[in-house]
């Protein structure tokens, strides 16, 4: 009967020299144990402070192409959105209500205005008035042309009678038919009768020319009356209110049968075929902005691009007003589904500036001014002088200090105090 194993046990010896092994074994251990201590220590009482790496968002200084840009708030507007105004004192008879389509040169209003409707008959009376006077005017002068002509004429056949009687006398005078007084009479009587002859024919010419300036006269003045008469039938045909585009009634100004003064507004037509973002820009982005830049807009649909059409010269409360043009989709259309007034996010694209070194944008750069920065090196963030540049949205432009690759703390640097050395605890 087998009661246990110790029969089978055999005992055997420690070799010599391993408890010395297993010594040193230990030894190692401890000497390494103590140096990563004095190492940990060492780093510890180098620092100022010790923050953990899950607060911090550590960045790479990189080397490309900075766009440089500006984010700016804004919202959809009519590109062309008229206020039509009553052109005289009026009754109103409005043919639309608020939200109604309208077409180009369709009625939107009726203006009734007794004055200018007296006005234009007035007028239209005068016209006709000085209308007559001046076919009366050219019955007149062609009656006094006749009359001058006549007495010209006439002067002319006196001058031709006693020329042919001079003839005869001549003819017998050398005969000594007749007496020489007599034949100095006839002489005289052709002198006379050519200076009659003379006279008539210049006072004809000029009667001609007096009738002539009469009938101009009368003709200008016919002018002016017609003249007169077109602006009060333009001013009649004013009260007829017309829609100068194709859009919808955006709001109404007055109600039917309203007694309005003159310039009072009516209506206001929206063109929703052009739409422009207009957007506040902030004053310190002004100098760097000029027509004709590029621009990119957040609309629900995507992002659409565009052009600065307008800026406003004037500053109010820290922002300047700005317009921008959509490019449209190839076709020369806007984007789809855009609603008057609907807010919007536009990004300017001031400048680019290609191979530059840059860090992400973070609270860093206005937390130290731009002028430090925590470079992070073996678990130690170090406060260095830095330069920064140009700046947009998503990064900022490194002139000095830094170097591409080194590792900055872009955000959570508020818990740093401004200290020197900083140990980062992963």
């Amino acid at each position: 009967m087998i009661r246990d194993t110790s029969q089978q046990d055999a005992i055997i010896a420690a070799p010599a020299g391993a408890g010395l092994k297993r010594g040193a074994v230990w030894i190692g251990a401890a000497a390494a144990l103590l140096a990563v201590c004095a190492f940990l220590l060492s780093s510890w009482r180098g620092s100022e402070a010790s923050v953990s790496a899950a607060r911090l968002r550590i960045a790479e200084v990189t080397r490309g192409t900075l766009v440089r840009d500006a984010s700016v708030n804004g919202r959809v507007v009519a590109a062309v959105s008229p206020t039509l105004y009553a052109k005289a004192p009026s009754t109103v008879n409005l043919k639309v209500a608020a939200g109604d389509t309208v077409k180009k040169d369709q009625v939107l209003a009726v203006l009734e205005s007794p004055d200018l409707s007296d006005a234009l008959k007035r007028e239209v009376s005068t016209y006709e008035q000085l209308k007559a006077e001046v076919a009366r005017q050219q019955i007149l002068a062609r009656k006094q042309k006749l009359l001058a002509q006549r007495e010209a004429d006439t002067a002319e056949i006196d001058r031709l009678s006693a020329q042919r009687t001079l003839e005869r006398y001549q003819s017998v005078g050398d005969l000594g038919i007749i007496a020489k007084i007599d034949f100095q009479k006839a002489k005289d009587a052709v002198k006379s009768s050519e200076i009659r002859a003379k006279h008539a024919a210049q006072a004809a010419e000029l009667e001609g020319d007096d009738v002539q300036l009469a009938l101009k006269t009368k003709a200008n003045e016919l002018e002016r009356a017609r003249l007169a008469m077109g602006e009060a039938q333009r001013r009649v045909d004013e009260l007829t209110v017309r829609a100068p585009v194709d859009g919808f009634i955006g709001t109404l100004n007055v109600q039917n049968r309203m007694v309005v003064a003159a310039n009072a507004p009516l209506m206001t037509l929206v063109d929703l075929s052009k739409l422009e973002v207009e957007i506040e820009v902030p004053e310190t982005y002004v100098a760097d902005l000029g027509l004709g830049m590029n621009a990119e807009v957040q609309l629900p649909s995507g992002t659409a691009t565009g052009k600065l059409s307008a800026l406003s010269p004037e500053v109010v409360r820290g922002m300047v007003l700005a317009r921008v043009r959509f490019d449209g989709d190839g076709h020369g259309e806007q984007p789809k589904r855009l609603r008057q007034s609907q807010r919007v996010t536009a990004r300017l694209l001031v400048e680019e500036k290609p191979n530059v070194l840059m860090l992400p944008r973070g609270p860093f750069v206005e937390s130290e001014g731009g002028r430090y920065a925590y470079v992070v090196r073996d678990g130690i963030a170090t406060r260095t002088p830095i330069r920064v540049g140009a700046t947009s949205i998503s990064a900022v432009e490194i002139q000095s200090g830094l170097q591409q690759g080194d590792k900055v703390v872009v955000a959570g640097t508020d818990a740093f105090n401004n200290a020197s050395r900083v140990s980062i605890n992963n």
